[in-house]
């Protein structure tokens, strides 16, 4: 045993401290899982190797036979791993293994309900699998050494899973690490070569390099004990490399598991070796639930990247467009260099052409899964819809393939569900019609409610109501869907096309004629509040409404722009009518101008509160209100 120096205590981060609680409390009825994730950092530690040694051969230390070593010593109740991989320093180890450096942690303690079979699935969303080993174990011990370090650099990390850990610095002559399982008392079960063997099997086949058991050989001749001899016990080759017909779904299910650090099985994969002017394997994973950083454009993402079976590069982004940035998975080129770089890869026009053939690919995938598996295409919606919405603005040429697949809350479904999808909408849209309703705001309420439905609701025509923030950015991106054009049923002068009858539109023309007087007369009373007074086609309850100009932004944009400090374009709404409603007759009737002017005031400032509009002059509005309260009974 090698002399330690340098020894100090250290206090565990805080989350830490709450994550191995949970750790211990939440996964232990999947106790075995600590062997899948104790492997899995392993395999990470040798690939960094492997890709490190491409600029620095010495960093294999004349050793570039790499594997991982898994065994087990019974009557010290053991279970020690090890790896010749990349290693970690001192500094490395208190990083690593003492604190969660991910962004995200606040979040990640935030959404810990207490629930253990929640808790577990975010545990593993985080990707914090080292310290499963505490499930097991009441002791761990970790011996490490980063390669290329001396000998004398080597470091001891010590913890019972408690409030704190042990550091020292310790001789190691081989590079990686070394875990020492010290088993609890009763986890006897896997200090056995046959059941580490089944875990491995059942987890690990699918891992890309030898993992060895020992196996116990005839004692030679004058030896106590027979020599340890070891023998590897996965496939050791890599999962995308094999023919799709000899891989298994659970073999794919665990794969996943392995390189996005989840428990939880992907809704989908598609795994694809394409042959020609590009040579290139691809498997590509769609999560099941979304991860803390989803809406952190700038947070890392992307496919794992393998040139010829070498691992290049983690989280690869240049592979699928920022809106696909949850997908998962490996891609594994024979066109580019070994020494290829982020920096080479923006540039490089082979990426291009994968960039384009994956982005399909995943588009595809979750047609297919869209059409298949309707429940589970609406749980992928619930979770990464938002992020699909920025895919039209970002992907001009998928984009009549993306709003196949966006989702939408309508007049005909239940409450707020984001359910009907745009081949819907148009397969049960009325006979005539030839335009896509939509109507956006801040809430499924206010929408729902809106007057800009009611001539809507009237005829049966089906509407699309958008509530979320970047509902109104998306429609700008948006023009048309399989031949028909997009219409904001809160915008412009509404025109329902052969959805009116000739006799509606001849009614409509006489009514606007016989109310130019009211028009201009409101004109005077609203002056500058508005753009225009119109009799209005889209009222048959309410008394007015605000309708936007065709050019102007929409109330949710301007929010949006006036939140972040952005000045905003000047425009003034469209003030419209009902001439059949009795306040607008006893309006029309009003002889006293001041009259007339207070009531047309109230009229524009309760429609602005319908359209979720705040007032530009609440005390105004509450002394005209209060004023009419006190004629009216009088």
């Amino acid at each position: 045993m090698s002399v330690e120096t340098q020894k100090e205590t250290l206090g565990f981060q805080t989350e830490v401290k709450q994550l191995l609680h949970l750790m211990i409390h939440s996964l232990y009825s999947n106790k075995e899982i600590f062997l899948r994730e104790l492997i899995s950092n392993a395999s990470d530690a040798v690939d960094k190797l492997r890709f490190e040694a491409l600029a620095k051969p010495e960093l294999l230390e004349g050793g570039a036979e790499l594997k991982i070593r898994v065994s087990f010593d019974k009557d010290a109740k053991t279970v020690t791993l090890e790896d010749n991989g990349i290693g970690m320093s001192r500094e490395d180890v208190i990083t690593h293994l003492g604190t969660i450096a991910k962004s995200g942690t606040a979040d990640f303690m935030k959404n810990l309900s207490g629930d253990q079979k929640k808790d577990s699935h975010l545990i593993g969303q985080f990707g914090v699998g080292f310290y499963s080993a505490f499930i097991v174990a009441d002791r761990v011990d970790v011996f490490s050494r980063r390669a290329g370090s001396p000998a004398s650099e080597g470091v001891h990390w010590s913890s019972k899973g408690e409030g704190e850990f042990e550091v020292a610095t310790i001789d190691k002559a081989d590079r990686g690490t070394r875990i020492v399982l010290h088993l609890k008392s009763g986890e006897d079960e896997f200090a056995d070569g046959w059941r580490l063997r089944n875990i491995i099997k059942k987890y690990s086949d699918h891992i890309a390099l030898p993992i060895e058991l020992p196996k116990e050989a005839a004692a030679a001749e004058g030896e106590e004990k027979p020599a340890l001899e070891w023998e590897t016990v996965n496939r050791a080759s890599a999962l995308w490399t094999r023919p799709r017909t000899e891989v298994k779904d659970e073999e794919y299910q665990e794969f996943y598991k392995h390189i996005a650090h989840d428990f939880e099985n992907p809704l989908s994969w598609s795994h694809n070796k394409v042959e020609g002017k590009l040579e290139y394997s691809s498997l590509l994973y769609v999560p099941a639930r979304a991860p803390f950083d989803l809406y952190q454009r700038e947070a890392p993402k992307g496919l794992k990247l393998y040139v010829q079976r070498v691992f290049v590069m983690d989280q690869a982004e240049s592979f699928l467009p920022l809106y696909l940035r949850f997908i998962k998975g490996v891609v594994d080129s024979n066109d580019l260099s070994l020494n290829v770089s982020r920096e080479i890869l923006q540039k490089d026009p082979i990426i291009d052409s994968m960039k384009s053939a994956l982005t399909k690919r995943v588009l595809d995938m979750l047609e297919k899964l869209a059409k298949n598996e309707p429940e589970q295409y609406k749980g992928f919606w619930k979770n990464f819809g938002q992020v699909m919405k920025e895919g039209p603005a970002e992907d001009f040429a998928n984009k009549e393939k993306i709003a196949g697949l966006l989702r939408f809350a309508s007049t005909n479904g239940d409450e707020g569900e984001q359910i009907v999808g745009l081949a819907e909408y148009l397969a049960r849209a009325k006979e005539g019609q030839d335009k896509i309703y939509y109507l956006t705001g801040e809430t499924y309420a206010q929408v729902k409610n809106s007057p800009h439905l009611e001539v809507f609701r009237k005829k049966g025509i089906e509407v699309l109501l958008l509530t979320d923030r970047i509902d109104e950015w998306l429609m700008s991106y948006l023009s048309d869907f399989d031949g028909k054009s997009f219409v904001d049923v809160a915008r412009g002068d509404l025109d329902l096309g052969n959805l009116d009858s000739e006799e509606d539109k001849k009614a409509a023309e006489e009514v606007a004629k016989s109310k130019e007087g009211l028009v201009e007369r409101l004109k005077t009373a609203l002056g500058e509040s508005v753009a225009e007074v119109r009799v209005s086609h889209r009222l048959t309850d309410s008394p007015a409404i605000l309708a936007i100009g065709e050019q102007d932004l929409g109330l949710q944009m301007r929010q949006i722009l006036e939140a972040s400090g952005q000045k905003v374009p000047d425009s003034k709404p469209i003030f419209e009518f009902n001439p059949a409603h009795p306040l607008i007759e006893k309006l029309d009737n009003e002889q006293s101008d001041e009259r007339f002017g207070d009531l047309s005031h109230i009229l524009f400032d309760q429609a602005a509160l319908a359209a979720g509009d705040s007032l530009k002059d609440p005390a105004a509005y509450v002394r005209r209100l209060n004023k009419l309260l006190v004629e009216l009974s009088a």
